[in-house]
């Protein structure tokens, strides 16, 4: 598996830092699969190379709702890794695919021997923040479409146009019912703008897309090139 897969490994191993690339490991990423719990030690960090992990905030009466995504333009774990801090939420594998994973410990290590390594991790953890503040004023202020819309984007930014998907899945991802979710799909589907059987979702129409989408996606993708420039 090539670290240029990774955004992250990619730029770490153009600043020259490669001491710790043969410590990587790769594994699969399977729909559903909890990387991390809320409130647990994290020790491993995972730079995913396809798929996407979500960041999963649970509520006591059983309510879920998605804060961030993370696939081939980052890495989970890192920061946690780094200060020796628990994961604040649950992470979920919420598309399958595979990623580079490697043991804290030798993280650490590595980022002792080379502070640029400790930077641009960090960096991304800052991306994150962003990512985070930006999707909890969308679930205030935005509708159900926009929204639909907006996650719909981040996922084609991570996973492309194909990806699996059900709608139950959206729906505790955005903390909505699963009906609204199914009349947006539906209304989406009527349209063009997507082709959805059976848990699989294909984005035919990318820029009609982002027409109904907030300007969050867009922000979000405006937060990461402005902290990696």
């Amino acid at each position: 598996m090539s670290v240029h897969q990774n955004f992250l490994l990619a730029r770490i191993k153009a600043a020259g830092i490669e001491s710790f690339l043969p410590r990587l490991s790769v594994v699969e990423l399977r729909a559903g699969q909890v990387i991390a719990e809320m409130q647990q030690p994290v020790h491993s960090v995972h730079f995913p190379h396809s798929g996407i992990i979500s960041c999963v905030v649970q509520l006591v009466g059983g309510g879920t709702i998605a804060t961030g995504m993370i696939g081939r333009d980052g890495a989970f774990g890192a920061s946690q890794a780094l200060d020796g801090r628990v994961s604040l939420n649950k992470v979920v594998a919420q598309v399958p695919g595979v990623a580079s994973v490697i043991n804290d410990a030798h993280l650490v290590k590595a980022a002792e021997s080379h502070p640029e390594l400790r930077r641009i991790l960090l960096k991304y953890d800052q991306f994150l923040l962003a990512q985070t503040q930006q999707t909890a004023a969308c679930n205030a202020l935005h509708s159900i479409q926009m929204r639909t819309c907006k996650w719909l984007l981040r996922m084609h930014d991570l996973a492309g146009t194909d990806f699996a998907l059900t709608q139950e899945f959206l729906a505790q991802m955005m903390g909505v019912r699963r009906t609204s979710v199914t009349d947006v799909a539906g209304d989406l589907q009527k349209a063009g703008l997507i082709a959805y059987q059976r848990g699989q979702v294909r984005l035919i129409e990318i820029e009609k897309i982002r027409s109904l989408s907030c300007e969050c996606h867009q922000d979000i993708r405006s937060q990461y090139r402005r902290i990696f420039a």
